[in-house]
């Protein structure tokens, strides 16, 4: 088996990670990063959203944070089993919880303490590099047939084969993963693009009020293909610049 911390050229297969110091280093980012969490219990449709607050290594804990919706908890509460996933630079972060959990407090707030889970599926999907934006914030707007308006957000970081973009409020329940839409719109410095694109995966940030969503761009033209090439790789050397300067200065 392959590392998963290994940088490799392509999307890699999933893995199951089982040793303990492997599951907690691909758990940490999720914490640091306050990454959005769903949760999923068994045989229910409907998702909910939490957050890692915690991590007890010595005691073989993790702590949750309140459910989104809140009438998840009477769920978590009554013992059922339910799923966990996160989306970190790529990576697909996912375990299950078959044990009872429970509720505790945490810096005076509410939680649920788990199991630390004895295995995760990890699972890299991105085959580019992906550079963050900072700066002058890059426009970007999202349309289809199964959108009634467009979609106008915020591009957050960009590879040659997708990005992740981020719209204001709630659209969880208007987009579906899997899903392509006939245009995705983004306005370059040098000029604006068009391409087909397709959902990867979507999740709302009730915290932010923010809905974030991993795109694939799908059938890219050739000449819009060597614009984003052109854009990341761009972005690629001015990170690797700023680095050179933060190492000497």
């Amino acid at each position: 088996m392959s590392s998963p911390f290994a940088e490799g050229e392509g999307p890699q297969p999933p893995q199951i990670l089982k040793t303990p110091v492997e599951i907690q280093a691909n758990l940490r980012p999720l914490l640091d990063n306050h990454i959005p969490l769903q949760v999923r219990f068994a045989e229910r449709a409907q998702r909910y959203q939490t957050y890692l607050v915690e991590i007890n290594r010595e005691k073989g804990w993790l702590a949750l944070d309140e459910l989104i919706p809140s009438d998840g908890e009477r769920l978590m509460a009554s013992g059922e089993a339910f799923q966990i996933e996160g989306f970190y630079e790529g990576v697909r972060i996912a375990w299950n919880n078959p044990h009872p959990v429970h509720l505790g407090e945490l810096d005076d707030a509410r939680c649920y303490w788990a199991h630390l889970p004895d295995e995760i599926l990890y699972h890299q999907r991105r085959n580019a590099y992906r550079a963050t934006l900072s700066g002058q914030p890059i426009a970007a707007q999202l349309n289809g047939k199964t959108i009634r308006k467009p979609l106008v957000g915020k591009v957050l970081d960009m590879s040659a084969t997708g990005c992740k973009l981020s719209f204001p409020g709630n659209l969880q329940a208007g987009l579906q993963s899997g899903q392509v839409y006939d245009q995705l719109s983004v306005h370059l410095p040098f000029g604006a693009i068009t391409t087909a694109a397709e959902l990867r995966h979507v999740i709302y940030d009730e915290k932010l009020d923010l809905t974030f969503c991993g795109i694939r761009f799908h059938r890219i033209s050739g000449l819009t293909q060597r614009q984003v090439e052109r854009f990341v790789y761009q972005l690629q050397r001015e990170a690797r610049r700023d680095q050179v300067t933060d190492r000497f200065s």
